[in-house]
C-alpha cells in the first residue's frame, strides 16, 4: 500500500468516526426532545398553568359532557286539581345565512330557499312574509344568523312542530323556560308571575315568582336542578361506568281553594260590570263561611298573566295590599258590638237626620232624615246617626275593644307579601263616632271577609285561607293540608244570629236599601256600604264619582255556607243604574252558582236543558265563561286561545251540569277527570284520539295517566268507576 492510499484510507476512517459521532448525537438529540415531550404532557396531565389556563381543568372540559337537568317548578292548581299555573317550554327562532355551514353528506345548515322560508314564518308567526324575507336578506352579506324581532320570540311548541314539519333548512329554534296561565285573566293577582332569574355563579337560569302565590311560595314551587356528567374519549365515545348523575328534585304542586268554575264566573261578571262603570278599583270575593276557604276572587284593574296585558295597573293585590274606608259595612260590627256589650235595644227610637258631637255633625245618607226610627229600622236605613249613638253608649273604650276583637288594625298573616294592617283615627269624640259607620279607619279586604265570619259562624271567626293542600309531585306525599284556623269568639252566639236577623230587614223590609240582593229559594243576609274617599289632599272628596260602594252578603242567612264581599270604588255610575244594582250583577250570578254547586245548599240551581251554541272559532276563555253561565261544565284542552273543535257538536240539548269539552291548537294536558262520567271521558279521548278502558261504574275515580301529563295519540288512558 502506497502513501497515498494510506492516507484515503485514514481519511475513510476518520470520515466514518465523524457519521457515527453525528448519528450519536442526533440519537441523543431525539432523546433529549422525547423526554421533555413525555416530560411535558406528563405535567399537563398532573396538572399546571400555561398562559393562565389550567390545563389539567382545561383537559378535563375537553373530555367531559357537563349538562344540567332542568328541575321542574311546581304546579298551582285549582281545588279539584285543573291547572291554573304551570311549566311549559317556549321557544326563540332564528335563521343561519352562513353558506359555510354544512353537515354530514354536504347537507346544507344554512338557508337555501329564501322566499320559501319567508313564506312559511309568516303563516306561523305574527310577522308579514315581505318582512320575513328582509330578514332573511340583511344589507350586511357576510351576516352569520339572523333573528325576527318579537315575531320570532315566545314560540308555542305546537307552533314550533307546524314550522318544523316544513323542514326548512337553516331555521333552528332555541328553547326557554316558560309559565303557563291556561285561563287567562283568573285570580291573577292572587296566583301572581314569575320572571326569568340567573342562578349565582351560574350560567343557567331559573323561573322565580314576583307576585302574589308564586313569590310567597317559591321556595317551595322551586325545584333543586341535577346535574349528568358524562365522560368521553378524544373521539367522542362515552367511556364506561363514568356517568355521574344528580337527579333533579322537582318543585312542590300547590293546590288552592279556587273554584274554576266560580272563579271563571266572577270574573266574566266583573268584567261586564266594569265595562259599564269604569270604576277606580274593584274587589269581590267569595269564601265558605264555615272553612274560611277563599272559592273565587277578583279585582279590577288585574291582567292576563301570560301575555303580562293589563300588569302596569295592577301590581297590587288588592285582597291584602290595598286598605280603603269600607262605609257601612262596618256598620255590621259596631251593631255587633252594641248587642253584645248590652247597649242596643232594637225597639229603642232616636232621632235620626243629624246628630251633634260637640261641635262637629254627624249626619245620615239622607240628611232630613226619617223622623223618630227604632235602631232596628236605622240599622236596615243605613243610618250614620244610629251609629253614632251606639257609639256614645258603648264608649270609646268599648268599642275600641271590639274593633280588636275582630282583629282589625293587625295583619291577617296570609302569607302575601305586602300585607297591610290599617289604621285609625281615634282621638277625638267625633273620630270615635265615624268609625262606628265605617269612616276614618282603614281595612283591607281580608279583614273584612275575617271579620263576617264571626258574624256568619255564630261567633266563631275563622282565617280565610287560599292554599288546600301541598303535594309533593315526585312521592305524592301531602306535605301540608288545610284545616280551619279557629281566630276565637269576638261575640257570642245569640250575638251574631240577631245580628244577621238585622241583616235580612235589609233585603226583606219595605225601607230595607239592599232589595236588590234577593235570591229565590233562598234567605239572605246582607249589608250595604257607600263611603266617602279620601282625596291627595287628606280630604273626602266631593261628586257622584267620590266613593266606595261595598256589600256583604250571607247565604243562607239562618245558616250561612257562603258569603261575598263587594267594593267598587269610584265608578261613574250610568243614569239607568244604581250602585247596589250593578254590585247585584255580580253578587247574585256568582252567589247562585255556589249554592247549586253545594249538595247542601242546592235547590234545583242546575235543572232544564241547555241547547249548546257552536264554539268553534271563539275565544276558549269566552266560551267557558259562557257555558258557565249557563250551568255547563267546560274543559279545555290544549294551550291555543281558540277552540277548534267541540264535543258535543253545536245545537246538541244537554241537561245543566254536564260537560262540553273545547279543543284548542297546542300542546294537550291530561286533565283531572275526578268526579267525571263516562260519557265525559269518552268526549274527550275521541277528541284527543286515544283509547280508554274502564273498570267499574258510576264517576271517575282514578286515572292512569296522570293530571298534567302530555297526551299522545295512540295511548290507553285507564279509568276506575265508583258509584258516588
Amino acid at each position: 500500500m502506497n502513501n497515498k492510499e494510506k492516507r484515503s484510507k485514514k481519511d475513510n476512517n476518520k470520515s466514518s468516526q465523524n457519521r457515527r459521532a453525528f448519528g450519536q448525537w442526533l440519537f441523543f438529540i431525539a432523546i433529549a426532545l422525547f423526554v421533555i415531550l413525555i416530560l411535558r404532557f406528563s405535567y399537563i396531565a398532573i396538572g399546571g398553568t400555561v398562559e393562565h389556563i389550567n390545563l389539567s381543568s382545561q383537559a378535563r372540559r375537553l373530555y367531559t359532557d357537563n349538562k344540567v337537568l332542568k328541575a321542574q317548578r311546581g304546579s298551582i292548581l285549582d281545588a279539584s286539581g285543573q291547572p291554573i299555573a304551570e311549566d311549559t317550554s317556549t321557544y326563540s327562532v332564528y335563521a343561519v345565512l352562513n353558506k359555510t355551514q354544512v353537515g354530514a353528506n354536504k347537507k346544507a345548515l344554512y338557508v337555501t330557499n329564501k322566499e320559501k322560508t319567508a313564506k312559511i314564518l309568516a303563516k306561523y308567526l305574527p310577522i308579514s312574509e315581505t318582512k320575513a324575507l328582509k330578514a332573511l336578506n340583511p344589507s350586511n352579506k357576510n351576516t352569520f344568523q339572523v333573528e325576527f324581532g318579537t315575531a320570532g320570540k315566545n314560540i308555542s311548541v305546537a307552533t314550533k312542530e307546524k314550522i318544523e314539519s316544513y323542514k326548512l333548512t337553516g331555521i333552528n329554534f332555541v328553547q326557554s323556560e316558560a309559565r303557563l296561565y291556561p285561563n287567562g285573566t283568573f285570580a291573577s293577582n292572587l296566583i301572581g308571575i314569575t320572571s326569568q332569574v340567573q342562578k349565582k355563579n351560574s350560567d343557567v337560569t331559573q323561573l322565580k315568582g314576583v307576585m302574589g302565590i308564586e313569590s310567597a311560595f317559591n321556595k317551595k314551587l322551586t325545584g333543586t336542578d341535577g346535574e349528568r356528567s358524562i365522560q368521553k374519549d378524544k373521539f367522542g365515545y362515552q367511556l364506561p361506568s363514568s356517568q355521574e348523575k344528580k337527579a333533579a328534585v322537582d318543585g312542590k304542586n300547590i293546590y288552592t281553594t279556587l273554584d274554576t268554575r266560580l272563579q271563571t264566573l266572577l270574573e266574566s261578571e266583573m268584567t261586564k260590570v266594569q265595562s259599564q262603570v269604569h270604576a277606580k278599583s274593584m274587589t269581590a270575593t267569595i269564601i265558605n263561611a264555615k272553612t274560611g276557604a277563599i272559592l273565587a276572587t277578583s279585582q279590577r284593574p288585574s291582567f292576563n298573566p301570560t301575555t303580562k296585558s293589563g300588569i302596569s295597573k295592577a301590581w297590587s293585590n288588592s285582597l291584602v295590599q290595598d286598605t280603603f274606608e269600607p262605609g257601612s259595612t262596618m256598620k255590621v260590627f259596631t251593631t255587633a258590638a252594641a248587642i253584645d256589650s248590652g247597649h242596643f235595644n232594637a225597639k229603642e227610637k232616636y232621632k235620626s237626620g243629624t246628630y251633634k258631637i260637640g261641635t262637629q255633625v254627624v249626619p245620615d245618607w239622607q240628611t232630613s232624615g226619617w223622623g223618630l226610627i227604632t235602631y232596628e229600622e236605622g240599622f236596615a236605613r243605613s243610618s250614620n246617626v244610629a251609629m253614632a249613638h251606639l257609639e256614645r253608649k258603648m264608649g270609646a273604650k268599648t268599642w275600641k275593644k271590639y274593633i280588636k276583637k275582630f282583629n282589625f288594625l293587625k295583619s291577617t298573616n296570609s302569607g302575601l307579601s305586602g300585607e297591610a294592617s290599617g289604621s285609625m283615627q281615634f282621638t277625638y269624640p267625633i273620630d270615635q263616632a265615624d268609625t262606628a259607620f265605617g269612616q276614618g279607619i282603614d281595612v283591607t279586604d281580608m279583614q273584612m271577609l275575617q271579620g263576617f265570619t264571626a258574624i256568619a259562624n255564630n261567633g266563631k271567626m275563622v282565617k280565610p285561607q287560599y292554599i288546600k293542600k301541598i303535594l309533593d309531585s315526585q312521592t305524592g306525599k301531602v306535605t301540608y293540608r288545610m284545616k280551619t284556623k279557629s281566630l276565637g269568639k269576638p261575640v257570642k252566639s245569640s250575638t251574631a244570629k240577631k245580628v244577621r236577623k238585622l241583616m235580612e230587614d235589609v233585603v226583606y223590609k219595605s225601607y230595607g236599601i239592599g232589595q236588590e240582593f234577593k235570591i229565590s229559594g233562598y234567605k239572605v243576609a246582607a249589608k250595604t256600604g257607600t263611603a266617602q274617599v279620601v282625596g291627595s289632599g287628606g280630604t273626602y272628596l266631593n261628586g257622584n264619582d267620590s266613593y266606595l260602594y261595598s256589600v256583604v252578603g250571607m247565604v243562607p242567612a239562618d245558616n250561612p255556607k257562603y258569603i261575598m264581599y263587594i267594593t267598587m270604588k269610584q265608578p261613574t255610575l250610568p243614569a239607568t243604574k244604581t250602585a247596589t244594582q250593578l254590585l247585584n250583577e255580580i253578587f247574585g250570578p256568582v252567589m247562585k252558582q255556589a249554592l247549586g254547586e253545594n249538595a247542601s245548599t242546592a235547590k234545583n240551581q242546575v235543572s232544564g236543558k241547555v241547547k249548546i251554541a257552536n264554539m268553534v272559532g271563539e275565544s276558549a276563555d269566552t266560551a267557558a265563561k259562557d257555558l258557565g253561565k249557563q250551568n255547563i261544565a267546560a274543559t279545555v284542552v290544549g294551550t291555543g286561545s281558540i277552540v277548534t273543535q267541540q264535543s258535543p257538536l253545536a245545537n246538541t240539548e244537554m241537561l245543566a251540569g254536564q260537560r262540553v269539552i273545547l279543543m284548542t291548537s297546542g300542546q294537550m294536558k291530561m286533565p283531572n277527570l275526578s268526579g267525571w262520567s263516562r260519557n265525559d271521558v269518552l268526549k274527550l279521548t275521541d277528541l284527543v284520539g286515544i283509547q280508554a278502558k274502564f273498570s267499574g261504574t258510576g264517576f271517575v275515580k282514578s286515572q292512569s295517566m296522570k293530571s298534567g301529563a302530555v297526551i299522545q295519540s295512540g295511548q290507553t288512558l285507564t279509568v276506575k268507576l265508583k258509584q258516588k
